[in-house]
């Protein structure tokens, strides 16, 4: 009896263990049942029965740990069991099985790759990486595998797993997306490596191409130029005689990523975000009319940006004029003239392009372009010819013998494609560009005596102006003359209007006093910030130039980068680079976000805010007030470097100027001094004082403004103030840098005085940027401050008199106010 008692006690106790250790492995003696699974041994995925949305069919799927929902591999993906009595085996075989409650069989890994040999301790492994392994011996040992589920993909593509040939065994592997989202079995769409000529990835529904990534030429597949290496992963594809493949890795292996074929055909990256415990969507195919294959038909090209898209090349015809017209470009184009085959012909070199369908090619990787075009006028049948190979100045020999399919202009990254023309053509070409040339000339020559006149006039002119009437912007300027003046850039409007889904309120980041802000997405993949002046801002014309003018001509590294405008259909629109971290008003005013803020950052803020004042005052080729320094017009980089933003209301002074005054007040209360909000006087100093408030409300994480004390001072200046002198400035840090081991207090305290310098009452009294540099970067002494220039009187906490005020920190808070001089 005890020893009945004693066997109970152990197979309880096994199995107690088995249920409640994750297991990362199985032998011929275990088994997986449903509501048991398998856990990677850095616990990132697991394995086991699930029912995909609503169903009730239950499969063996891979999944992430931390977002269960998220099924990367299916193992019965067209056999799904009725019922929750499924086993997962791996037998004496090395053959992974799954049975059913009759023990019959409904899916399993096939035969192994063991030629014959057999084999002893088959395990049956879940890996780190999302692959499912079956090994004979030491499963530690790569040289025992028998079997991968990375052999056999379904909709998703892990990182380190091959999508391609597998030359040696004749194994192609693929994605497969899912028939809907209840149902993985394998839908129409397919992502595949086409080996047929120059290998090329594509998308296909069914038997047809789809959509054509486009070859690889060294760096990026031609249809992708924009996907580059990045942060994130680097990808590579392999060509040899044993295998083809394209996989790609991770650069910090601490992150998770996934890329997924969609029923639609688009393939998605995502990147799990361990802040929101979401999936953020990091990578997306483009979703155009160009990337539909072959949509302009044979010879013709497709630029997305024109209208119409499809284009004949250069010497081609519609082959169907009738067609073509009706938009029907399928039938593509023909050649306008024979070829003489070794009677004359050349090349005409299309630029940026896609490169044709390769499956019909051939290629060399060690001849050069030149070795390469005549190789190409040697055979007649040789359509057109392009480097194989882009880096390092171009190398290798591509060569198409078909009809030229699916080209595609693209705006950035698209390679050079020469093309094979008739004789007649190219003379005909060459005539028209000597033509061109002596248009060009003479237009030059006419354009430089006309520049003569212009000047003469011009400096007549000047003799009765005043150097205020220079250097202002005209209220209204007519269309002509709308882009001579801008000297940047000019973005069409209907580009801007695709990168920003014609300005969709889901796309907007903020509102302002002239207008809205945009993130927007340019066609390459480049991020930028719209900014779209309000139609029914009256004042808003000249701050619009005047931003314009202005930064077109400031480059430093603590200034936003404007790359371009445009004004078109009533519309003025000015294009920032993208701040992902947008402005420091959303981290310093921000409870949460405040605390991400440590001493180290905050000091490059103040610091680099100062050296970017420092540029517009002193080291630029023109004198800039900004005249609207403040938390929300200073956008941080993704390095949380800062740059200062929106020169709608900043001012130019000569070079000898130093100050001067208005009648037209504008800023934003709180960070005005009191000379210029009561008098209109501004100056260097004006900024100066703006910094000030700016390095007060950085070290105290305060807003001037909104700040209250119940006793006697209702800002944030006037509070600190009495700390100073009551020997108390300890009491203004905030207590995120008070608990910075990587500062000193003396570091601290300096900051403090140092912007007490720079709000003082009186202008002369404050130090200039160039002091204040000198002031943060060393430990020279530091001279007395004098009271600040604040207000008492009471105004209602939040309230905010210069623009409306957003609900959430904007990149672009544009203020304005308007007062008359007392």
């Amino acid at each position: 009896m005890k020893a009945f008692t004693a066997l109970f006690v152990y197979s309880l106790l096994l199995s107690f263990l088995r249920t409640s250790t994750a297991l990362d492995a199985i032998t011929p003696s275990q088994s997986i049942r449903d509501g048991e699974t398998l856990v990677s041994a850095g616990r990132i995925f697991e394995l086991g029965f699930f029912s995909p949305g609503s169903s009730k069919s239950r499969y063996v799927g891979i999944w992430f740990v931390v977002s269960n929902d998220i099924v990367v591999w299916v193992a019965n993906r067209e056999t799904p069991l009725e019922n929750h009595h499924g086993v997962l085996k791996v037998t004496n075989e090395g053959i992974l099985v799954l049975l059913d409650k009759t023990n019959t069989t409904i899916w399993s890994s096939n035969t192994s790759s063991t030629g014959g040999n057999k084999i002893y301790y088959p395990t049956a492994q879940l890996l780190d990486s999302g692959n499912l392994v079956v090994k004979d011996g030491n499963i530690s040992d790569p040289m025992t595998l028998l079997w991968q589920s990375f052999d056999y993909p379904s909709d998703t593509l892990l990182p380190e797993m091959k999508l391609g040939w597998d030359l040696l065994n004749g194994l192609e592997r693929y994605l497969t997306a899912w028939k809907s989202a209840e149902d993985p079995a394998k839908g129409e769409i397919s992502g595949r490596f086409d080996r047929r000529g120059l290998p090329q990835l594509l998308v296909m529904q069914g038997d047809r191409i789809k959509i054509r990534s486009g070859s690889w030429n060294g760096l990026y597949f031609t249809g992708r130029s924009w996907l580059k290496p990045n942060p994130l992963f680097k990808y590579e594809v392999v060509m040899n005689e044993k295998e083809i493949y394209f996989e790609y890795e991770l650069q910090n292996n601490s992150i998770l990523l996934r890329y997924v074929l969609n029923p639609s055909g688009i393939g998605q990256g995502f990147k799990w975000m361990d802040s929101t415990q979401s999936w953020e969507l990091v990578l997306t195919g483009l979703s155009n009319e160009c990337e539909n294959y072959g949509h302009c038909g044979a010879y013709a090209s497709c630029n997305i940006n024109k209208s119409p898209v499809c284009a004949c090349l250069k010497g081609f015809i519609p082959k169907s004029p009738k067609d073509w017209n009706s938009a029907d470009w399928s039938s593509g184009c023909v050649r306008g003239a024979p070829l003489g085959c070794n009677d004359g012909d050349g090349f005409l070199n299309f630029k940026d392009a896609k490169l044709p369908d390769t499956s019909s090619s051939w290629f060399d990787r060690n001849m050069s372009l030149k070795e390469c075009e005549e190789l190409c006028l040697k055979n007649c049948s040789c359509r057109a010819y392009a480097n194989l190979d882009i880096r390092n100045g171009g190398s290798g020999c591509l060569l198409w013998f078909a009809d030229l399919v699916d080209i595609v202009e693209l705006q950035i990254g698209g390679q050079d494609l020469y093309i094979r023309e008739a004789a007649s053509l190219l003379n005909h070409i060459e005539k028209k560009r000597h033509l061109q040339v002596i248009i060009i000339v003479c237009s030059a020559i006419l354009l430089m005596v006309m520049l003569a006149v212009g000047l003469i006039s011009y400096a007549r002119r000047m003799k009765l102006r005043n150097e205020e009437m220079n250097i202002r912007c005209q209220n209204n300027y007519n269309n002509e003359d709308k882009k001579e003046d801008l000297e940047l850039p000019i973005f069409d409007l209907m580009v801007i209007s695709n990168a920003t889904d014609n300005f969709a309120s889901s796309n907007k980041l903020g509102e302002g006093g002239f207008g809205s802000v945009y993130k927007g997405t340019l066609l390459g993949g480049q991020e930028i910030a719209v900014k779209r002046l309000s139609k029914n801002s009256g004042q808003g014309l000249i701050e619009f130039k005047n931003e314009v003018i202005l930064i077109a001509k400031l480059q430093h590294r603590n200034l936003v980068k404007l790359l371009g405008c445009c004004i078109q259909e009533n519309e003025k629109l000015l294009i920032y680079e993208y701040m992902h971290n947008k402005s420091l008003d959303s981290f310093i005013f921000d409870q949460t976000k405040s605390k991400l803020l440590d001493w180290r950052l905050r000091n490059n803020i103040i610091s680099g805010i100062a050296r970017g004042l420092l540029y517009l005052h002193e080291d630029s080729r023109l004198r800039i007030i900004h005249r609207d320094l403040k938390a929300s017009n200073i956008l941080l980089d993704n390095n949380m470097n800062p740059k200062i933003s929106d020169f709608g209301i900043a001012k130019i002074f000569g070079t000898n100027q130093i100050e001067a005054n208005t009648n037209r007040i504008v800023g934003t209360y709180g960070y005005m001094p009191p000379e210029y909000a009561g008098y209109g006087h501004f100056s260097v100093k004006t900024d100066v004082f703006s910094f000030g408030v700016l390095v007060l409300e950085i070290m105290s994480g305060k807003k001037n403004k909104e700040f209250h004390n119940s006793s006697q001072f209702c800002n944030l200046l006037g509070h600190a103030w009495r700390l100073w002198i009551e020997d108390k400035p300890t009491e203004l840090i905030d207590e995120v840098l008070t608990l910075d081991n990587s500062c000193t207090l003396s570091e601290l305290l300096r900051f403090i005085h140092v912007g007490l310098l720079c709000v003082q009452q009186r202008p002369e009294d404050r130090p200039n940027m160039s002091s204040v540099v000198l002031m943060l970067s060393s430990e020279i002494s530091l001279p007395k401050p004098s009271q600040p220039g604040f207000y008492t009187e009471k105004v209602p906490v939040g309230e905010d008199y210069s623009s409306r005020t957003l609900e959430a920190p904007s990149i672009n808070e544009i203020t304005f106010t308007s007062l008359e001089a007392r």
